[in-house]
């Protein structure tokens, strides 16, 4: 009976510091929960807060363990070295004292322990134990629609402006921290982190009760001062709520999110749909809260959508101007719409215009255009003129701001000078020619055509103003031309001075260039060394190759135009009056054949279309077609080939307009430089909220030498007459020229003043028109619906405006919903080796003692 008592004492023994250690292993591969990485990321939002140490002991041996039979083999082995020193010793100690017997049985049995604690290889490491915070996420809808003035506001204000004032002038920031990170974001179309705001620290708890006023003291707790106005004005064209909300919460995955606030008005129109963003969500358990912002109400109105005039005309001959009127809810009422058109430079003196029209006009549905067309009569005398039109407000419209629209018409007493340069009479060239010259001699046109045809005999005849033999070698002679439209031509014909003349005709003389590329002359001027300077005036960087041919491309069959936001919206490459009617006729347009691949677009151009052929792509660059740039103060286009005759398939006015309107656009800067001191230019004078207006200014002194200032100031104007300041900076590259951009805001007029250090009386002035994107204004109503649906698949709270979720009377007040997820991790350091060291040792004389005590005893009992 004591026998068996022994041997089960004994297994027992064995097994408990087995499944110790096994256990202790098991708890040292615990995973980590956060996900955590090796080391910390110390000082980022929801980053680790506190930190401290433990000592663990871990068997590398066990955590090396893959399959679920090795741990069953250890312990079976241990289990068998048992039973064969309690079947041993019961043998040998038959005839001696019962004590004896279980003395040696344990010192074998401890030895083995020992050797089984050297297999198992116990390492000591001391791991760090990090919180990381619960943190919050603020989402702030800046899509334009969140700039509208509801009619249902008594404060009419901005539904952005209640979001600021919230951010700014109440507590709810304050109150998120007392147990959360913050994050504030801004979203339209994607999502842009504002501020980071830490979780208040203890301290900054006991100064903000002790004293009401926060000192300097508190700074780090209170976080960095922002100005939530400007860092979250509306400018977005759109509002991808589901992408923006999904795309979030996958870049945070694992994190200890408490919640999603989203204050938006809920006008969702592109993107992934909001189904997205509730499966995102449920998938990482984190409630989406909505605070919805505006009115729910469809608003009625009527506007002035846009206002199309020519930017030139000429002394006596009439121009027509239309106007683009867009209602909601006023179907079937009648308005009056009038036509001013007032002399700039009298403008502030007197608001009499010289000419006056009206008409009445029925409004059709929501949404729909009408558009009002009138003719104005020809003014005699050269000068800016202002194009006024004016919707006389009616009852029932919400919104008066948006009844007006402005744009400036020049009246200029001369004609653009066009150099046609040619490597060959291809057909582009040949159709062009034609077209000007018959313009010309009809007095109809507002241009005068010269041509080079270097392919062509001297002497030949061609339909012209002037035929010229030589490309021009002075600066009085290339002066006399405003634009150069040059179709593949051979430019190692020209010599350096002449390439030098070039450049500074369109850099420092605002010159407009078309450079048309082609299978002929392109491919070999390009690889040529003593082209830099050429180069450098096209918009697009070139492949050079030792190979000829690199560059060319053509197809079998014709390609359409594949058009970006901006060639859509760059009226120079309208077909038609308006935007969608000219997407009409290019979607229409079977298309060309090919195009000169160049390898991408310089810094700073814009590129307007793509040849649309997917074989010609490489990679996911697509092929450039359209592409244009500033180039000093002149304009620079590129053309991929010379195929847009093809248009005259379709009807041969669209070659006409587009030539006509491509050749105005490039040579605007020197025919509409209004000052002897410089000239202020833009890309365009159109443009939708949220672009950005790129602006360059050449500059003289009353000397007439280049200005050598560090910057000059242009004030600009929008809509709500509030005046803001951008610092032109100087080029350094070319005296005289300052540059620089902005982004325009809000819909309506916006006007450019330069002052000029030299005449602070007498700025140079720019108007610009500023439309609003289509997305947002059809359904510009809180949508209701579908912020219920997103809160209630998430498990949030929609909240119906700011106070239902922050104010005194709130229910169910929006801090109260936020849970704390704060976690706790521990992050294992390195092991301990002077200890891993000192370890063995004592295991090696532990167990040697072991044995050598068991060898003495059995020598002096006589035991073999």
């Amino acid at each position: 009976m004591m026998r068996t008592l022994t041997s089960m004492l004994m297994f027992a023994t064995v097994v408990a510091v087995v499944v110790a250690l096994v256990g202790f292993a098991s708890a040292a591969n615990t995973p980590n929960p956060a996900g955590i990485a090796a080391a910390p990321e110390s000082g980022s939002l929801g980053g680790p807060l506190d930190s401290a140490s433990r000592v663990r002991y871990e068997s590398s041996r066990v955590q090396s363990f893959t399959e679920w039979w090795q741990m069953p083999v250890l312990v079976l082995a241990c289990v068998l070295v048992l039973a064969f020193v309690a079947s041993m010793y019961r043998r040998d100690s038959v005839e001696l004292k019962r004590g004896i017997g279980i003395l040696l049985a344990l010192l074998r049995l401890v030895a083995f322990a020992g050797l089984l604690l050297v297999f198992l290889d116990i390492q000591k490491r001391t791991e760090t134990k990090v919180v990381h915070r619960s943190r919050v996420l603020l989402l702030v809808d800046t899509s334009l629609s969140m700039a509208r003035v509801d009619a249902d506001n008594a404060g009419s204000a901005r539904r952005i402006e209640q979001v600021t004032g919230a951010l700014r002038d109440t507590a709810l920031l304050e109150s998120i921290r007392q147990h959360h990170d913050v994050a504030v974001l801004k979203f339209d179309s994607t999502a842009q982190t504002i501020a980071t705001l830490p979780k208040v620290s203890s301290a900054g708890k006991a100064a903000a009760a002790g004293n009401s006023s926060r000192s300097d003291d508190d700074t780090a707790s209170a976080g960095p001062a922002i100005d939530w106005p400007a860092a979250l004005e509306p400018h977005g064209a759109e509002t991808r709520l589901g992408t923006v909300v999904k795309a979030i919460l996958d870049e945070h995955r694992g994190a200890p999110i408490s919640a999603v606030v989203v204050f938006t008005d809920g006008a969702q129109n592109a993107g992934a749909e909001i189904g997205a963003a509730i499966k995102a969500a449920q998938e990482a358990k984190v409630p989406v809260h909505a605070i919805g912002i505006g009115s729910p109400k469809q608003p009625t109105g009527v506007r002035v959508a846009d206002l199309i005039a020519p930017a030139r005309a000429y002394p006596g001959d009439g121009f027509p101007i239309t106007g683009y009127l867009q209602s909601r809810g006023l179907a079937g009422r009648q308005v009056t719409v009038e036509l001013q058109v007032l002399d700039a430079a009298n403008q502030e003196k007197s608001n009499e215009a010289a000419i006056e029209l009206s008409q009445h006009v029925t409004l059709r549905g929501d949404a729909d255009v009408e558009p009002v067309k009138f003719d104005v009569p020809g003014l005699e005398s050269a000068g800016r003129r202002i194009v006024r039109l004016r919707i006389k407000p009616i009852s029932d419209d919400t919104d008066l701001l948006d009844n007006e629209q402005e744009v400036d018409v020049d009246v200029v007493d001369r004609k653009s000078r066009v150099l046609l340069f040619a490597g060959g009479p291809s057909r582009d060239y040949q159709f062009l020619r034609n077209m000007l010259r018959r313009s010309e001699l009809a007095k109809k046109g507002d241009m005068i055509v010269d041509v080079l045809l270097q392919s062509a005999q001297e002497g030949v005849s061609q339909d012209a103003n002037q035929i010229l033999d030589n490309f021009p070698r002075t600066t009085q002679e290339l002066g006399e031309y405003d634009t150069i439209v040059a179709f593949d031509p051979d430019w190692r014909e020209l010599d350096l001075a002449q390439i030098e003349l070039l450049e500074k005709w369109v850099g420092e003389q605002s010159g407009g260039l078309i450079a048309i590329a082609g299978p002929v002359y392109t491919d070999a001027w390009v690889q040529e060394a003593a082209m830099s300077t050429l180069r450098s005036l096209y918009p697009v960087e070139f492949n050079r190759s030792l190979l000829l041919d690199a560059g060319r491309y053509g197809s079998e069959q014709p390609w359409p135009l594949e058009f970006t936001r901006e060639g859509l919206e760059a009226e120079f490459l309208w077909l038609d009056d308006d935007a969608v009617a000219s997407q009409e006729v290019w979607n229409s347009f079977d298309g060309v054949y090919g195009y000169y691949r160049a390898r991408g677009t310089k810094p700073g151009a814009t590129t307007y279309a793509y040849y649309s052929d997917p074989e010609a792509a490489t990679g996911d660059r697509k092929p450039i077609y359209f592409a244009g740039h500033f180039y000093g103060s002149g304009r620079v286009f590129f053309m991929g080939s010379g195929e847009i005759y093809r248009l005259r398939e379709l009807d041969d006015r669209y070659f006409d307009t587009f030539y006509t309107k491509l050749i105005r656009h490039v040579s605007q800067g020197r025919l509409l430089r209004g000052s002897k001191l410089g000239s202020l230019l833009v890309e365009r004078d159109r443009y939708v909220v949220g672009n950005t207006v790129i602006v360059k200014a050449q500059l003289s002194t009353p000397a007439q030498q280049p200005l050598e200032v560090p910057s000059v100031p242009l004030h600009v104007t929008q809509r709500d007459r509030v005046p803001q300041t951008v610092a032109l900076m100087a080029d350094p590259a070319r005296k005289g020229m300052y540059g620089g951009q902005f982004t325009v805001t809000q819909e309506g007029e916006c006007r450019l003043a330069l002052i000029h250090p030299d005449a602070p009386e007498e700025p140079l002035t720019k108007r610009l028109q500023v439309l609003m994107p289509k997305l947002e204004q059809e359904n510009p109503q809180r949508n209701d619906k579908l912020l219920k649906e997103l809160t209630d698949g998430t498990g949030g709270e929609l909240y119906l405006g700011v106070p239902s979720a922050i104010g005194a009377q709130s229910v169910k007040p929006l801090v109260a919903q936020l849970q704390d997820r704060t976690q706790e991790t521990y992050i294992a350091g390195r092991k301990d080796r002077d200890w891993e060291e000192q370890w063995m040792h004592m295991l090696l004389a532990f167990i040697a003692g072991c044995l050598c005590l068991e060898w003495i005893v059995r020598r002096l009992c006589r035991l073999a």
